[in-house]
């Protein structure tokens, strides 16, 4: 087992915990392949009733390393990749939608504490819980369309199942959630205070037939989400599934926060946004999620081969000028014709399966 990874049972659960402090924790393949191996483990194992996911103690305490649940993937890697032959990158993506199918389809209660930031990788290890904990701490978002990414790992799914069109919102702007917007938008199912969750792991750990019971009773009342003021502006101005209406609408409003919102848009990759709002349409009607994430698996494989994304992580994480160079640069340059490739079905052999 990777030491990134701290697996092992205490009481009559199972623990997984992420252990890449310096790196908040962003998943790398054996941290994926791990969570399997325990997962199938723990499947028929009668002694663990329960699986807890959380991230381990930073040393020493250090608070700088404490501040992520998971950031996502192991980005610098899927990009180096990606402007290569892509071999190692599809290997990731399909070990980790494995794991995330895995979860999905998981017989026993997971609970996922999502103290602090939970993005990307972070978002598909927590939303196919049972019982997802959001706290003070949390910063809930899916930033990909900034690195010329998409929302995966299981978004299509669940953010066009989300209330109104906030899904749309989130995957296009990359919108950073709090833990109270998470409670108030259904993305957590509990609002716990950092300083109670030790006491909820060990309760959960003693009677974990108990789950909702232990995570009622330590319950704090969420701060007000600041979001529910906008869902009104969120569901009328993203209305439509076609980038191009979104551009139009929030350019006509003029609002202060149209106008802001608009000019978050323009700093995201036209492709990636138009990827998108075409899986969230496709994720909306999408039959089982092992069929959601075979279409994602198919995505991801070329998009991260596309300029767009070499592009991003050169601007975003590497280079740091926060100035990439889109191609296409503009919403109408993206075809219709550019999208169908990019969701063709892989063809048998190459494509994703859950096991």
């Amino acid at each position: 087992m990777t030491e990134e990874l701290i697996v092992g049972t205490e009481d009559r659960v199972g623990r997984i915990r992420l252990n890449r402090p310096k790196a908040l924790h962003a998943l790398t393949h054996p941290m994926c392949d791990g969570v399997l191996e325990a997962l199938e483990r723990w499947r028929t194992d009668s002694a663990v009733e329960a699986v807890i996911v959380d991230h381990a103690p930073a040393p020493d305490g250090d608070p700088k390393l404490s501040r992520g649940f998971c950031a996502g993937g192991d980005i610098r890697m899927l990009a180096g990749s990606g402007a290569g032959d892509g071999v190692a990158a599809r290997a990731f993506f399909h070990a980790e939608y494995r794991m995330n199918h895995r979860l999905f389809t998981y017989p026993k209660p997971l609970v996922a504490f999502m103290d602090g930031v939970t993005m990307g990788g972070g978002v598909g290890l927590a939303l196919p819980c049972r019982y997802r904990v959001a706290t003070e701490n949390t910063k809930f978002a899916m930033p990909e369309t900034g690195i010329g990414l998409f929302p995966d790992v299981g978004a299509g799914w669940y953010l066009s199942r989300g209330p109104g069109r906030i899904g749309r919102y989130l995957a296009l702007t990359g919108h950073r959630l709090d833990g109270a917007e998470c409670l108030a938008l259904g993305f957590a199912t509990h609002y716990l205070t950092a300083d109670r969750l030790d006491e909820a792991k060990r309760r959960i750990a003693e009677t974990p037939q108990a789950i909702a019971a232990v995570l009622d009773d330590l319950s704090a009342p969420a701060p007000d989400a600041a979001i529910m003021a906008h869902t009104g502006e969120i569901d009328r101005l993203f209305a439509s599934d076609e980038l191009e209406d979104i551009y139009a609408a929030l350019e006509t409003d003029q609002s202060e926060w149209a106008v802001k919102q608009l000019a978050t848009l323009r700093t995201k990759s036209p492709q990636s946004m138009k990827v998108s709002l075409k899986l969230l349409l496709d994720g909306a009607a999408m039959p089982t999620f092992e069929d959601e994430m075979r279409q994602e698996y198919a995505v991801g494989s070329r998009v991260v081969q596309r300029h767009d994304f070499i592009e991003g992580v050169r601007a975003v994480i590497v280079d740091k000028d926060n100035a990439p160079s889109w191609d296409p640069a503009t919403p109408d340059e993206v075809t219709g014709h550019l999208i169908d490739q990019i969701f063709a079905p892989l063809d048998e052999a190459d494509a994703w399966t859950p096991n």
